[in-house]
């Protein structure tokens, strides 16, 4: 009941986050989803882990700015579980949600100046927000807690493609670590895109994100962290027209992650091989 008390407050908490400016939105796109790959990865742990992963996305402009919401509820089979004196408890598996949040405010719909748009930028904004998330069943138990601020620039593209450099200020407070711990300060340079396309008469899209995270100092257990590399992309189908829906309300398609040194855990260190996720992943939703 703990797990599931956590993860409602989650979900409500950042709903709430995005009520007031969602009131007035412009435009609105809302998703729900689902994922699923078999070479998840977890440092410390060096098995393929396959995990069921249900999203919930919400996006939306208004006069000033735009919002994105995205809550992932993480099922892992019974390799993501504790393990004791190296043992896996094959009767645990892992449970998590993380929710991340960002705000943009748009500088040039804010002063009405034209003087935030020049060559590819087509507008530039102020980006904050928030990561967290819950996990229970690993051993490990993050409760991670991360804010985040800085520019954005958006490009003149077909669809939108987003560079943000941001500051973070992450902490966690794991299973035996009751004072919550804060990593140095770090920025982080954040590509987010989603690009249409078409190969013939079939309707693509090109979407993802790009994390590249700076060292962020000491870990909580007094170890050096590593730089982080974060990719996450996968190209959809849009089948509406195969079902008889609007356009864009259902997409299928093949995704990828790519994710060097995880957490800023050194993959060629003691947390392994798991600290190098690469993971192919099929992906569905219905948007609404």
């Amino acid at each position: 009941m703990k797990g599931k008390a956590l993860k409602h407050a989650a979900l409500c908490a950042a709903i709430a986050a995005i009520a007031t400016p969602a009131a007035a939105a412009e435009w609105s796109d809302t998703s729900i989803g689902w994922r699923y790959g078999e070479t998840f990865a977890e440092p410390y742990n060096d098995e393929d882990i396959s995990k069921h992963i249900l999203n919930f996305t919400h996006a939306s402009g208004y006069k000033y700015g735009t919002n994105f919401l995205n809550v992932d509820f993480l099922f892992s089979d019974s390799k993501d579980s504790p393990t004791t004196n190296g043992v896996p408890n094959r009767d645990e598996s892992a449970q998590e949600v993380y929710v991340l949040y960002r705000h943009t405010l748009d500088l040039g719909k804010i002063t009405g100046s034209s003087a935030f748009a020049y060559g590819p930028v087509r507008g530039t904004g102020v980006t904050l927000g928030f990561d967290f998330n819950t996990k229970s069943g690993d051993g490990y138990e993050s409760k991670k807690r991360m804010w985040v601020f800085g520019p954005t620039f958006m490009l003149d593209v077909p669809g939108f493609l987003n560079v943000s450099l941001l500051m973070l200020w992450e902490s966690n407070a794991p299973k035996g670590h009751p004072d919550r711990y804060h990593y140095d300060p770090h920025p982080m340079l954040n590509l987010a895109w989603g690009i249409p396309f078409s190969i013939g008469p079939v309707p693509l899209s090109f979407e993802g994100f790009a994390n590249f995270i700076a060292y962020k100092g000491k870990d909580e257990f007094g170890g050096n962290t590593k730089p982080e590399t974060n990719i996450d992309m996968q190209v959809m189908y849009d089948l509406s027209h195969a079902v008889g829906g609007p356009k864009n309300t259902f997409k299928v398609g093949l995704e990828y992650q790519y994710w060097r040194n995880k957490f800023g855990n050194d993959h060629t260190g003691p947390a392994g091989d798991g600290a190098f996720a690469k993971t192919p992943m099929i992906r569905a939703e219905y948007h609404f």
